[in-house]
Parts: C-alpha cells; sequence; structure tokens
C-alpha cells in the first residue's frame, strides 16, 4: 500500500471483490509494522482496556484514554486508514456522539466506530451529517457484556439473524461506511455481505466478508489463554512480529483466513 487509503476506496475494494486486510494497533511501534506489512485499515479498539490495562472488559475505557492511543498511532501511520472506536458511554446522544467523534478525529482518526443497530440509527446520522465517518458494529457487542453475559456466538436462530439483517441495512441507510460483524455465522455474514453495499469486516464471522479483523495481540499469540475460535496465532508459524503480520496480510488476501475451523 503506497498510497493514502481513503473511505470512499472502502467500496472500491468491495466492488474490485478484494479483500481488506484490518488489526487493531495501540501505539507508533506497531503502527509502522502493520502499515509497513501492507495492513490497510488500523483500529484503534477499547480493546486496549483489555490487552495494555489488563481489564475484564472495555466498559472501563474512556474518551482520553481513546484520544491519547489515537495520537500516538496517528504519528506513525501515513497511509492506512485510522478507525477509532467510540468508548463505552460516549455516544448516548447524537449530540454527545458528534461532540467524542469530533475530538477523536482531531487527535488523528479518520472514521469512528460505534456498537449497535437500529437504536443507533440517529446517531450515525448526526456523525454523518457532521462529515464523520462512520463504522458499525453487530453481533457480539463487547460494551454490552454486562447485558449479554458472556463472550458468545450471536444471531444463530432466524429470528435473531434476520433481526440482525435489518440492522445492517438501517445502518447502511443511515450512511455508515464500513461495518464490523463479530461472532455471528458464516451463512448469515455471508447473506449480510451479500445485502449491503457497505463493506463488511468479520471477526468470528467467516470468510464471506469483505474483510478480516482480529486483535494483534491474539494473532501474536499473546492474548487469552484460551484463544476464541477465530483466532489463529500466525507468529508461532512464521516465528517473527513482522512475518506474522505479513503472513496474516496474505492470508486475508487470498480467501485462506479465516479457514472453517476459525469459523462458527
Amino acid at each position: 500500500m503506497n498510497r493514502v487509503l481513503t473511505v470512499p476506496q472502502l467500496r472500491e475494494y468491495k466492488r474490485r471483490q478484494e479483500k481488506i486486510a484490518c488489526l487493531t494497533v495501540y501505539d507508533a511501534t506497531f503502527a509502522r509494522v502493520l502499515e509497513k506489512a501492507g495492513v490497510e485499515v488500523l483500529l484503534v479498539g477499547d480493546s486496549l482496556g483489555m490487552v495494555i490495562q489488563g481489564r475484564e472488559t472495555t466498559v472501563p475505557v474512556t474518551v482520553e484514554q481513546m484520544i491519547y492511543h489515537t495520537e500516538c498511532v496517528s504519528r506513525a501511520a501515513k497511509r492506512a486508514l485510522r478507525v477509532v472506536d467510540l468508548p463505552f458511554a460516549s455516544y448516548a446522544s447524537p449530540g454527545q456522539a458528534v461532540e467524542s467523534a469530533a475530538r477523536l478525529l482531531r487527535a488523528g482518526a479518520g472514521m469512528v466506530k460505534l456498537e449497535g443497530g437500529r437504536g443507533r440509527v440517529e446517531v450515525v446520522r448526526a456523525l454523518v451529517a457532521e462529515g464523520i465517518p462512520v463504522c458499525g458494529h453487530l453481533g457480539l457487542l463487547p460494551q454490552s457484556i454486562h447485558r449479554l453475559g458472556a463472550y458468545k456466538v450471536q444471531a444463530t436462530g432466524p429470528q435473531s439473524a434476520q433481526h440482525l439483517l435489518e440492522d445492517a441495512c438501517l445502518l447502511e441507510q443511515a450512511g455508515i461506511d464500513l461495518l464490523v460483524l463479530e461472532c455471528i455465522p458464516a451463512t448469515l455474514a455471508e447473506s449480510v455481505s451479500a445485502e449491503i453495499s457497505v463493506p463488511t469486516v468479520g471477526i468470528g464471522a467467516g470468510a464471506g466478508c469483505d474483510g478480516q479483523v482480529l486483535v494483534l495481540y491474539d494473532l501474536l499469540g499473546l492474548g487469552m489463554e484460551e484463544a476464541p475460535r477465530f483466532v489463529r496465532n500466525f507468529l508461532a508459524e512464521v516465528g517473527s512480529i513482522e512475518a506474522a503480520v505479513a503472513a496474516y496480510v496474505q492470508a486475508v488476501k487470498e480467501g485462506s483466513f479465516p479457514a472453517a475451523e476459525h469459523t462458527y
């Protein structure tokens, strides 16, 4: 990747059926490594609450913390699109969402990500009206873990699957530019990806998405003691961090990751 990736180019990736490689990143050093390896979308995720801060959930992460890590990544990443999570309770209303997102864009974000479906439509519209690119997030919603009770596969029945598909269409109509699908059946993710014109990025959602994302530390085998089904330890296969990231990008691009064993 030798040029800056713009938001409109994401739809070109989908149109050309070229897979999008995305990884989480929280600092300048890894941002350089990922960009050099060809990672096109850098997600400054609120997962930093767990992998950087050692917390049990993403809920305690604040806007100020997201700003700090966005600034770190932005100093090093010059070409990749930087997508930044709006943390828990920072977008409860359209006005609050615009204020929080504006702070993240000033810190270097190129797009903000929020969790939820039809209940977030007015928030998405408000952000889009201010010219702020938005990434949606459906399926497993980590910020809702206290309501969900556990990190588990979502939308496994026909009614919940239809509800998620409708949510994806509503978010598209509201103006999102990207959609993360987390921990849902591969057949549902494929249906969503075919139904909407917005590119989809899957994590535990099968190979039918338009791109893939993993938590960087999981890719390097540094995550939880028992890795989720959708994780593949690329570092163990190749022996260096740089090679592991490059192997991930290649596997996503050629469609060999995720394989059947990583799919629900």
